[in-house]
């Protein structure tokens, strides 16, 4: 597989004149942990080697995403899980990364049966995730990537569906909006593609990005305005 390299404009100083390393948490679903990459791990854990490099930022980059989570557990472990990891024990990180919200949006045991999280509760869990995140320090969202409807169900009982990840996702995209939080839309960029395209980085489950699709979105991150500042 071809290994990404920014391009010149994006290559960081050296490390005698770089700025103190950052510490950063990421935290959300299984597109943060990194399920369906056996490569490289996800686009988390391939950002967190590109920064060790020692030409590179050497930022510290906790990954701290969990399979399955829907926004609600994600909210009740984010001040426990990094108040007790290395450089950030009795601290706060420089920045989170937050990425979750697909999992909300299933629809459980048939196509057309309730969402795993009503959608009303929902816009109030997201905002007070967002809340609390911000209340912490800066907070980036990277968005849900659009799964394959045509391998539903998953794990033959959660129906995912482009419908409900839009509307899941634009709930969480003017939430972030109205606290000025950046937003990365993977769903829109990728929607936009030509269906070929977007096939080939989905895993055979229809639900995680592929080692292509995590690579693609590590290039999302990198490329993207507001992660600008990070390099």
């Amino acid at each position: 597989m071809q290994t990404f390299e920014p391009p010149s404009s994006m290559q960081l100083s050296s490390v005698k004149n770089r700025c103190q390393p950052l510490k950063i948490v990421a935290l959300g679903d299984s597109l943060v942990y990194g399920f369906g990459d056996p490569e490289g791990g996800g686009w988390v854990e391939r950002l967190r080697r590109w920064w060790m490099s020692p030409d590179n930022a050497g930022h510290v980059l906790y990954n701290l995403g969990v399979r399955g989570d829907r926004t609600s557990q994600v909210a009740k472990r984010l001040e426990i899980e990094f108040r007790h990891r290395g450089e950030l024990r009795n601290r706060v990180p420089d920045a989170i990364l937050l990425s979750v919200g697909v999992n909300d949006s299933a629809r459980v045991g048939r196509p057309n049966g309730k969402n795993y999280t009503d959608f009303a509760a929902f816009e109030r869990e997201i905002a007070s995730l967002l809340d609390q995140a911000q209340q912490l320090c800066p907070v980036l969202f990277i968005g849900m990537m659009p799964v394959d409807e045509a391998k539903m169900p998953f794990l033959d009982c959660l129906y995912y569906n482009h419908a409900d990840q839009y509307r899941y996702k634009e709930a969480t995209k003017i939430a972030c909006s109205k606290r000025g939080i950046p937003y990365l839309d993977i769903f829109d960029k990728w929607i936009e593609r030509d269906p070929a395209w977007r096939l080939k980085r989905v895993s055979s489950d229809g639900l995680h990005p592929n080692t292509l699709g995590y690579q693609t979105l590590l290039e999302e991150a990198i490329h993207w305005e507001a992660m600008q500042s990070y390099f």
